[in-house]
């Protein structure tokens, strides 16, 4: 047995009868003494050392059980001897392949390997057709059928699938839906391994292995391909994507092939950390820096990964683009605002944020998915490969890799400082993102923006401006500027399309004069602006759905205009400690959250109109109001109340009681609070709560949060 490996199998028998040779064993082998003894002696000594050997004891009856263990210790075995000599990690990765086909069933099974370019998908795919397909009656690898298809057509990938199963040359196809007849009419009656590699539209699929009646039972077909969705519309069995390497994994990989060994040598052990820290797993990306390594001093290896930061390799830079130029315009520039700006932010957030782009991010983000270019982690976060992001970012660049001017996106801190310091600004720049960790002090030219004419997206962050702004472009659809430094935005601002304004701490004290046309304004916020005064005039936004003005302590007056806008959801005025004036009547049919919450120097609230039955919270705790508008009545829709430490507040409108939905009413700390307006006979199953708030006004001291049922 010198030379061999063993794994014994034993079927109904046990081992120790094996060994001495005892019982039926025995029997069977006392029967062939007389043939040839010298012979027979021999197999006893064989059997007799075989049955020392660790194995599997197989019950009659029970076989289906035990086939998949000892295939797959042969398979590990064979694997770590010869197989897959170089490959690392493939043989945990192919394993898993190899248990989605279970080989051996009579179905006719379709298996999906999808995932990112580089990551091994043709690898782990090569191995199972390598390993296994002498259990099949004909097999056929079809490699690069995405590139075979573009420069060679199906049919020749038709003729290529049938002469590997029959063994024939010379097979011709001159037209692909005759050929797919024939495949259906020829491997009916074969039982087969087909490796469709690297797929990437559902024509080649349906021309090439559409249904799996095409096969006999038995057959195994599996797909590598990077978009999932195709995997899905062919209903596959079963989708496997492998999976990054391991830390290890990818330092053995670049040490076999910068250096041929298992570890990287004394001198290169940090340096091969950078390494595979900037390929992240990725096969490919190891490969690749490891060939260009190869042969390389300590320096050439520093002074590489130093390049590596700004300068994206090309040949890596292809294998991702295959992906990208598949996308269809859109979804481009979808992928292109998240590999910018977007990676690992929240996905509703995005999405919000795109869709005022007009990109229709829900269905791109998904295709996006498919295509294995972005993933969404557990807490609902964007996430995209380390060098799938380079690499969008690289097409970026490369549009003109000396002037930043010339770019659609900005994003890097020194570029958009240099164009707006500079005064460079082009019609070419789309969008600018500009978020520093600490504050800074910048110089940029009053006319900065005045020539981005085609700038819809401004995402500025720890900025603080020495010279006033002149322009903004009048067609930004999103501004989100978090601690604006001066007044007020440029006077010659006409936001007609602007979507989103945020500017959270800023020194604004009037956003502007007049009115303007806000046709689009969905969104305002100014939260924590600590100089705004009063609320501009929002005549012309009609559509306007959320205003967030919270902690504005100098904010006196909210222009009357809020009071009639018809698509109002949010009205957020929380702690806007100097708020005096608001308007008389609010006539907003679509308001749900109306907040008042601290503001101390608010003595009456607004009438609701009998169209506000969509409110379902109204918060004036901590206000100096007397008594709640009769006309809260109208509110039919409330399911929260809060009044809690209106320390001013004597009596309520016993209307309160008659609101059906009211679930959670907040009376903590209203120290004059003394009785109702009226006592009405109420409905009988009101009087328990009617007679709960008699007794916390007698002065039982209770203070509850009651909810109302």
């Amino acid at each position: 047995m010198k030379g061999h490996t063993i794994f014994p199998v034993f079927y109904d028998v046990e081992p120790t009868e094996v060994r001495k040779q005892k019982g039926s064993f025995g029997e069977a082998f006392a029967k062939h003494d007389k043939e040839n003894l010298e012979k027979v002696e021999r197999w006893r000594d064989a059997l007799a050392e075989v049955a020392n050997i660790s194995g599997w004891v197989v019950p009659k009856g029970q076989e289906s059980e035990y086939i998949e263990p000892i295939v797959e210790k042969i398979f590990k075995t064979l694997s770590s001897i010869k197989l897959n000599e170089g490959l690392v990690g493939i043989d945990s990765r192919v394993w898993e392949v190899y248990s989605c086909l279970k080989i051996g069933l009579t179905d006719v099974r379709m298996i999906g390997i999808y995932g990112t370019g580089g990551i091994g998908k043709t690898a782990i795919a090569q191995v199972v057709y390598d390993s296994f397909s002498n259990q099949f009656e004909a097999s056929s690898f079809l490699h690069n059928v995405r590139e075979t298809a573009e420069r060679e057509g199906l049919a020749y990938l038709q003729e290529q699938l049938l002469s590997d199963i029959f063994v024939e040359r010379n097979i011709r196809i001159s037209d692909v839906d005759n050929g797919a007849r024939l495949i259906r009419h020829r491997l009916f009656n074969k039982k087969v391994l087909l490796i469709l590699d690297d797929v990437d539209c559902l024509d080649q699929l349906y021309k090439l292995a559409c249904k799996r009646d095409w096969f006999r039972p038995g057959s195994r077909i599996v797909i590598t391909t990077r978009d999932e969705h195709l995997l899905k519309t062919l209903e596959v069995d079963e989708i496997h994507r492998p999976k990054e390497l391991s830390s290890e994994e990818a330092v053995r990989l670049l040490s076999l092939t910068c250096f041929g060994s298992e570890h990287p040598p004394e001198g290169y052990v940090e340096m091969s950390n950078h390494v595979v820290n900037y390929a992240h797993g990725l096969p490919l990306a190891i490969k690749f820096l490891g060939s260009f390594l190869d042969g390389r001093s300590i320096p050439a290896w520093k002074s590489c990964l130093d390049r590596l930061e700004n300068n994206f390799p090309t040949e890596i830079l292809q294998v991702f683009q295959i992906s990208f130029d598949s996308l269809q315009e859109v979804e481009k520039e979808t992928f292109l605002h998240i590999a910018c700006f977007f990676n690992g932010k929240d996905q509703d957030r995005v999405v919000e944020i795109l869709d005022y782009l007009e990109l229709y991010p829900k269905i791109a983000i998904s295709i996006l998915i498919d295509k294995s270019l972005l993933s969404v982690s557990s807490d609902n976060h964007l996430w995209m490969h380390p060098l799938v992001q380079q690499m969008g970012r690289e097409i970026i660049l490369r549009e003109s890799p000396k002037f930043p001017w010339k770019r659609s996106r900005l994003w890097l801190p020194e570029d958009i400082d240099l164009v707006l310091t500079d005064n460079m600004g082009t019609e070419a720049i789309e969008s600018i993102v500009l978020d520093l960790p600490t504050q800074k002090e910048v110089h940029w030219h009053p006319e900065a923006f005045s020539k981005m004419h085609c700038l819809v997206l401004l995402k500025i962050h720890n900025v603080q401006l020495q010279h006033e702004l002149t322009h903004f472009p009048n067609g930004l659809r999103f501004v989100e500027w978090s601690g604006y430094s001066l007044k007020s935005l440029p006077p010659n601002f006409e936001p007609k399309m602007l979507v989103e304004l945020t500017m959270c701490h800023s020194n604004i004290e009037l956003l502007w004069k007049g009115v303007k046309q806000l046709d689009s304004l969905r969104f305002i916020k100014l939260s924590h602006s600590r100089n705004l005064v009063r609320t501009p005039d929002f005549s012309e936004a009609r559509a306007l759905e959320r205003i967030d003005f919270e902690g504005c302590p100098n904010l006196i007056e909210v222009h009357p205009s809020v009071g009639v806008l018809k698509h109002l959801i949010f009205l957020n005025l929380k702690d806007c400690t100097s708020l005096v004036s608001l308007p008389n009547k609010l006539e907003m049919e679509t308001l749900e959250i109306f907040s008042l919450s601290g503001c101390s120097k608010v003595k009456k609230i607004p009438e609701f109109t009998k169209n506000m039955e969509r409110l379902q919270e109204l918060h004036v705790n901590g206000t100096a109001i007397v008594d709640l508008p009769s006309s809260i009545e109208h509110l039919t829709g409330l399911s929260l109340l809060n009044i809690s430490h209106c320390k001013n507040l004597v009596h309520l409108p016993c209307a309160i009681l008659r609101l059906e939905l009211l679930r959670d009413f907040i009376v903590l700390g209203c120290s004059r609070l003394a009785t109702f307006d009226d006592h009405e006979i109420l409905p009988s199953r009101k009087r328990s709560i009617w007679l709960w708030v008699e007794e916390f006004f007698r002065g039982s001291g209770r203070r509850v949060k009651s909810k109302l049922s």
